[in-house]
């Protein structure tokens, strides 16, 4: 997912006054790197990494995955190199010849991010085993986690882990914390509005307020938590049709839990066929990395059309915006295109998977040149195209002042639409 990055210090300042930032940001900006900042060999992207080297690697390896593309062999050891002992990744650790120590800031979406591709790749089975372990380690009471371990849960960080648990063969409703006994799926169920909330109905919340408690509706929230209701990740593909349509229905399940944030997704949407960016102070603006896991969780859910209808806007707005945001919006736009079955290599006449090898190291092998277009893409023109998706958050960010982090890599935002 995503997407999302550096207006992370903004958007951590915002949630810890009260509002509520997803964990990543939906433009996934990353930083450029100064002259003092070497952008080490292996790694994809050449933006300054401090806050989003590991998720935009992950969410890189995962999107090549995805359709058929190994790696290079030097960008999963770069990957690898970057887990701790104990099995966590920091956002980026730039000497990892150094073992990680009490200073290490080791966050939850990187490590699921991390545990997402790795499974992907496949003979990583001892670092997603120390990753998933770590994480079952740092699950709050709620069933829920935060992006830094012991701060309050959000449904970002939840749905991520609950995507990096999924993949790794955990049944996500089995994992309990040790106190309380609660689930990750009973903690999401925690940040869904109900019906009868206007505006959001049937949408999820980032947090509650620091202050009152009170939900408020967020698009990128809503994106991931439908997803991982769904007990799926970043790489998630179409669920079966959604009898129920549009309709904001009273939810005691998970499913439909995730139904209804489908559903507001889907209504927030009709009109424009995006979502928008509202940071503090800030112009609203289409969010298109959010947008993107937007696709990936109406797909999810069974709302085709309504999938295919936001991914059209985004084949034929985001080529600037993945030129300028490289790797992980790449890959955001490539799992949404995986999401609704279109070739992302005939993404809005463009090559997604050609655009996102190109930000790293060769590909050791690119299986995905043989494979057959889908039926939708057959009827496109252009076969050097391609199209791409991705979830969520992309960067990370810390307050010491209070303790409080945020990714910065896929999307963080204000808790209001």
């Amino acid at each position: 997912m995503t997407a999302r990055r550096c207006a992370a210090a903004l958007a951590a300042a915002t949630a810890v006054l009260g509002g509520a930032a997803p964990t990543a940001f939906a433009d996934g900006v990353a930083p450029s790197p100064s002259a003092s900042v070497t952008i080490p060999q292996g790694l994809y992207g050449t933006k300054d990494p401090t806050y989003d080297g590991v998720w935009r690697q992950s969410l890189a390896l995962l999107a090549q995955s995805t359709v058929g593309v190994k790696p290079a062999a030097q960008a999963v050891s770069w990957l690898t190199a970057q887990q701790c002992e104990n099995g966590a990744f920091a956002s980026y650790r730039p000497d990892p010849t150094k073992p990680c120590d009490a200073k290490t800031m080791a966050d939850t979406n990187a490590t699921s991010a991390a545990v997402q591709a790795l499974v992907s790749l496949g003979g990583q089975q001892d670092a997603v085993k120390k990753g998933v372990s770590w994480l079952k380690s740092v699950q709050n009471d709620d069933g829920g986690w935060a992006f830094n371990p012991g701060a309050k849960s959000d449904a970002n960080s939840t749905s991520v882990v609950i995507g990096a648990l999924a993949a790794a063969g955990e049944k996500p409703a089995d994992v309990k914390s040790a106190k309380g006994g609660k689930s990750p799926l009973d903690a999401l169920l925690t940040f869904a509005l109900p019906c009868d909330s206007s505006p959001g109905s049937g949408a999820f919340a980032y947090q509650g307020d620091l202050k009152t408690g009170k939900l408020y509706a967020n698009g990128d929230a809503s994106a991931a938590a439908v997803t991982a209701a769904h007990g799926k990740g970043l790489a998630a593909t179409a669920g079966r049709p959604d009898p129920q349509g549009t309709a904001c229905e009273k939810a005691s399940t998970p499913e439909q839990a995730a139904h209804n944030g489908a559903a507001y997704l889907a209504k927030t949407m009709a009109k424009t066929g995006h979502l928008n960016s509202a940071m503090p102070g800030a112009e609203s603006q289409p969010d298109y990395g959010n947008t993107a896991d937007a696709v990936v969780a109406l797909a999810t859910d069974g709302l085709a059309d309504q999938a295919k209808q936001s991914l059209a806007w985004l084949e034929k707005n985001t080529a600037a915006w993945a030129k300028d945001n490289g790797p992980a919006a790449y890959a955001q736009l490539v799992l949404a295109a995986n999401a609704t079955g279109t070739d992302p290599k005939n993404f809005g006449g463009a090559n997604l998977v050609k655009q996102l090898n190109a930000t790293g190291p060769t590909p050791a092998a690119d299986e995905s040149a043989q494979q057959k277009p889908t039926a939708e893409s057959s009827t496109k023109k252009d076969s050097n195209s391609s199209s791409t998706s991705v979830w969520w958050m992309v960067g990370v960010f810390f307050v010491a002042s209070v303790g409080v982090g945020f990714l910065v890599s896929s999307r963080k935002k204000n808790q209001r639409p």
